[in-house]
């Protein structure tokens, strides 16, 4: 009688035991992925920043721009292009952050553009609102690099996590994917030509 209650006391040990370490690996695995979102969050909130200032930078060389319709007209159909486009973190595949980096890469180039079309037009680069402007949009753009290299660290660490024995069978039994990072654009390996 005594040894039946022994082994049933050690085997309910052994469940709670299991249990826990379960649970344990769970609850880490939660945690890791929360953070990816949040940072994920970080970076959308940067981007969305970006977003919001352009309208303000378009309105102001307007004034001074106004036979370069067509650039302003590509950063406006860029713009909502790239804010057209959301991604839920649950699903950070390769091919959706692609098309998100796209459709962001692509209102880069016009912003490139109208920087490049602002440099002809000495009253604008002296106005201060436009100067304010330029300064916030340069420092979105650190932040939206910042945002980008955290997302990538915070990424790598919940991949690493999940990876890892004996933690990788039980997120595969769990539903854990594996999230993807921003990667540089293609031809980003080339320095860019300045022409005068």
């Amino acid at each position: 009688m005594k040894k039946g209650w022994i082994i049933l006391i050690a085997v309910i040990a052994f469940i709670f035991i299991i249990i826990g370490w379960i649970s344990g690996m769970y609850n880490g695995l939660v945690t890791a992925e929360e953070g990816v979102n949040a940072q994920w969050a970080n970076v959308e909130n940067s981007y969305q920043r970006r977003a919001d200032l352009i309208p303000n930078l378009v309105n102001t060389v307007k004034g001074y721009a106004d036979f370069e319709k067509s650039t302003l007209t590509e950063v406006i159909e860029a713009r909502a292009k790239a804010t057209s486009i959301n991604i839920n973190p649950e699903k950070l595949t390769p091919e959706e952050l692609q098309k998100f980096q796209g459709a962001q890469d692509g209102l880069s180039s016009a912003l490139g553009r109208l920087m490049v079309v602002m440099e002809r037009y000495p009253d604008l680069k002296a106005n201060q609102n436009f100067l304010d402007l330029q300064a916030q949009l340069e420092g979105t753009e650190n932040r939206i690099s910042t945002e980008r290299r955290k997302f990538n660290e915070m990424a790598q660490a919940y991949n690493t996590i999940l990876r890892r024995f004996p933690k990788n069978m039980i997120a595969g039994m769990l539903g854990f994917e594996k999230k993807a990072y921003f990667e540089a654009a293609e031809g980003a390996e080339k320095a860019p030509e300045v022409k005068f």
